[in-house]
């Protein structure tokens, strides 16, 4: 099955993919100019990838979860996903981790590698989970 996930934000939506059930590759983060150009190049993406299951990380606890979720559940209808099971998961703590895991590797840009990193721990928890 061919596995992807998002780590939705503001600016950047980081990407990442799985093809075997068990190698997650992170891909290149998504610009996201506005909400409606964001959701086309994500369906673009998934379609391209031939994607059949989409993992969508959602924040757990702290202050801003409800909005937080209701922004993310919002951009994930803008997609009209009808042949792409969509499944969420706790992605609490994903940036940070991300962040540590490459410290040294690159350097900290704004150009969606932490994002892209962040979405690689979110399907590679998901995966875990099963």
């Amino acid at each position: 099955m061919k596995i992807a996930s998002i780590d939705v934000g503001l600016k950047r939506i980081g990407v990442a993919l799985c093809l075997d059930g068990n190698m997650v590759f992170p891909q290149d983060a998504i610009l996201r100019k506005n909400r409606n150009q964001a959701a086309r190049d994500v369906k673009s993406f998934l379609i391209e990838w031939q994607i059949e299951k989409l993992v969508v990380g959602l924040p757990k606890g702290g202050s801003s979860q409800e909005e937080m979720e209701r922004r993310i559940k919002h951009f994930v209808s803008l997609l009209e996903l009808e042949n792409i099971e969509i499944v969420y998961q706790d992605e609490q703590g994903s940036s940070v981790e991300a962040k540590e895991l490459t410290k040294g590797v690159f350097k900290h840009k704004r150009d969606g590698k932490i994002d892209s990193m962040a979405a690689k721990i979110i399907l590679e928890r998901w995966l875990e989970s099963l």
